[in-house]
């Protein structure tokens, strides 16, 4: 294989650092900042393994009086290994090693409090990546969220809290359980997003707000209950808050997710929620102008597989207008 010119440059960066007078200290923390470039903006999968191979590099150069600069190369590399495209089982479960052996040294040598959270954030993300491989548990994961949630308050970090809170929904949603104990996990998921949203709004966090709103629709729209329409409509005034963010021109894919999104919900939803047993064309036709909207935006963007998803439901509703 040809080295890219990012490897080339990464190469030389390395030999110019071990030949450098630098102390062993500062050329650790030089190969750590370099990796950290690397991973924050990475254009190709190989700048991720520059970033492994570099805070592989800085790992190395540590003895046992570099305990806490060894556990970050640990978790840059644990960073570098979840974020790679398509990376499988096998290096989630690397990272997963990597946090595993990092998190007890942050905590032992006084890392800051927000260091630590951010590992334990990352852990639970790779633990919840990993329970569809039935490598991790998905209660291991919810434990590690709300150990990063401790630090990651609303007050001083709306931003992490609101992802915190996301992901322990969406790891609620994913739990194994009985189908007559279903209703108590879209519950779980319904109260941890509508908790968040206490505090996060959208003048101040827009983004996460949309997130957040979006997410709840789709956990109401689903929720087993004896409400169903109760439900759908509380759904589709979800998805209506999302959009006063998303739209097709700022954030195109999020948008088209949120109006397929409302697009289902419209149908099931009876025209006249009093009278459920009648048709619901208006609302057919809404949710086909959506979902037609959905798939140009998919198809546009080459998200191939989300627009073949909405071509088959768009039949559907096709075939539902028709039967009028």
């Amino acid at each position: 294989m040809i080295p890219s010119v990012t490897d080339s440059a990464v190469k030389a960066a390395m030999d110019v650092i071990a030949s450098s007078p630098a102390t062993t200290q500062e050329k650790i923390e030089m190969l750590i900042e370099m990796a950290q470039g690397f991973q924050k903006k990475p254009k190709t999968a190989q700048d991720l393994w520059n970033a492994v191979s570099l805070c592989q590099q800085a790992h190395d150069l540590c003895g046992e009086d570099n305990l806490l600069w060894k556990a970050r190369a640990k978790v840059g590399i644990a960073g570098a290994l979840k974020a790679i495209p398509n990376g499988g089982e096998q290096l989630l479960l690397e990272a997963k090693t990597a946090y595993e052996e990092a998190l007890p040294i942050l905590q032992q040598t006084l890392a800051p409090a927000e260091e630590v959270a951010e590992a334990q954030m990352n852990f639970g993300l790779v633990l919840q990546s990993l329970v569809p491989f039935n490598l991790a548990r998905i209660t291991d994961s919810i434990q590690a969220y709300q150990k990063a949630l401790q630090v990651f308050t609303w007050q001083k970090y709306p931003q992490e809290y609101a992802i915190l809170h996301n992901n322990i929904a969406i790891a609620y949603l994913s739990m194994p359980l009985a189908s007559e104990r279903e209703y108590l996990r879209q519950g779980l998921a319904v109260q941890t997003f509508e908790e968040a949203l206490k505090h996060i709004r959208l003048i101040n966090h827009p983004r996460e707000y949309a997130m957040l709103q979006n997410n709840l629709g789709n956990a109401l729209q689903y929720l087993p209950s004896s409400h169903p329409l109760e439900n759908i409509v509380r759904a589709i005034a979800a998805y209506n808050e999302a959009l006063k963010v998303r739209n097709s021109k700022d954030t195109p894919l999020e948008y088209a997710n949120t109006i397929s999104n409302k697009a289902n919900a419209l149908f099931n939803l009876p025209d006249d929620p009093e009278k459920p047993e009648a048709r619901n064309l208006k609302n057919l036709l809404q949710a086909r102008a959506y979902y037609q909207e959905a798939w140009e935006i998919f198809m546009r963007h080459e998200q191939i597989e989300q627009a073949q998803v909405v071509a088959q439901v768009l039949q559907e509703v096709e075939a539902e207008i028709g039967n009028g």
